[in-house]
């Protein structure tokens, strides 16, 4: 096996010891329904190759130590993509200067993407690596992810200024609005390999487009935990109206057995959804609060490793089920799986 580092005539290769492939069986408990165990096992085989987007600074990061422990445990091979760090137009340079520049930048990357690829391969990691210099890289991203097949991309969570989101969205963000496939964004990795899993759903909107993110959410948790021999959890987040009119001249306060009868009805929900996929009920937890702030404070209380959530947006109009992803983004300290609806 080799590792392909570059892109064009500069392109050279690295010999790189193949892994022994791990294979598993999918288990699912007997009350699951066999069309979400067939779903849930096409998601099992199908990690064959991660990308990982490197930090630009080219260092070793929470990013780079999640996805060798990702595949190593599961015997994908790893594709390692560096972006380019210099302005696409260096105004301030005659073109002599910015091709000087482009070219030493060039250089480094493709010596610290050798360094890893060594690495990795000593590991018994399948590693192929390349640096992208295109002013759009969400764009070859997508390309890249599609042209190689990859079934995951990781990549470490940068955080930007208020004032930094509200001029230029960040790519971040960007990858979570269009990215197809699984997007693993990583902000802290104290376990290299998650060991305990929570997937956050939404089951209080009739939609059948939500229902379908959320089977989605469920089978790539169920997945990446059965993978990682991780733990489980399903959680829920409601939050009653402050309000309701009923008849009033002003609004009326929920009364305390409507907010009962509402929880009853979450919990039955929940309960219900979970129990498809052989979820255990003390691993369901039903929290009162807004999604957007009551999500990621459960999971920085509990020391959840991966959280799994949903992305679903539709021409012109961003559903809430998207939303609360990117508001979640800078609040969870370690990392999320987002799947597009």
């Amino acid at each position: 096996m080799h590792a392909i580092i570059g892109a064009g005539a500069g392109s050279f290769l690295i010999k790189i010891k193949a892994p022994r492939c791990h294979r598993g069986t999918l288990r699912l408990s007997p009350y699951a329904f066999p069309a979400t165990a067939i779903a849930a096992e096409a998601i099992m085989n199908a990690l064959t190759r991660l990308l990982l987007i490197c930090h630009p600074d080219l260092h070793p990061s929470p990013a780079l130590a999640r996805a060798q422990a990702l595949a190593k445990a599961t015997g994908s091979a790893l594709h390692l993509v560096v972006l380019s760090q210099l302005p696409s137009r260096l105004t301030t340079l005659d073109q002599v200067l910015r091709s000087s520049a482009r070219k030493q930048d060039a250089e480094h990357r493709k010596a610290w993407l050798n360094e890893q690829a060594k690495a990795l391969g000593e590991q018994g990691i399948t590693a192929y690596a390349e640096t992208l210099d295109d002013d759009d890289p969400l764009k070859d991203l997508i390309r890249l992810a599609q042209l190689h097949r990859v079934e995951m991309l990781i990549k470490d969570i940068r955080h930007e200024t208020a004032v930094s989101r509200a001029l230029l969205t960040p790519l971040d963000w960007q990858l979570l609005r269009r990215c197809p496939i699984p997007l693993h964004l990583v902000a802290q990795a104290d376990a290299a390999l998650p060991a305990q899993v929570l997937a956050a759903v939404d089951l209080l909107e009739d939609d059948a487009a939500v229902d379908k993110c959320n089977d989605r959410i469920l089978q790539a948790a169920q997945a990446l935990a059965r993978r990682c021999k991780a733990q489980l959890h399903v959680l829920q987040a409601y939050e009653p109206s402050p309000s309701f009119v009923a008849y009033a001249a002003a609004p009326v306060a929920w009364p305390p057995e409507m907010i009962e009868d509402l929880t009853g009805r979450a919990r039955e929900r929940l309960t219900r959804f979970a129990g498809h996929y052989g979820i255990k009920p003390d691993h369901l937890h039903l929290i009162r609060g807004a999604a957007r702030s009551a999500i990621s404070e459960y999971a920085n209380q509990h020391g959840f490793d991966v959280v799994v959530m949903g992305t679903l947006y539709h021409e012109g109009l961003t559903k809430v089920i998207g939303s609360t992803t990117e508001q979640t983004l800078y609040k969870v300290h370690s990392s999320i799986l987002a799947i597009h609806g």
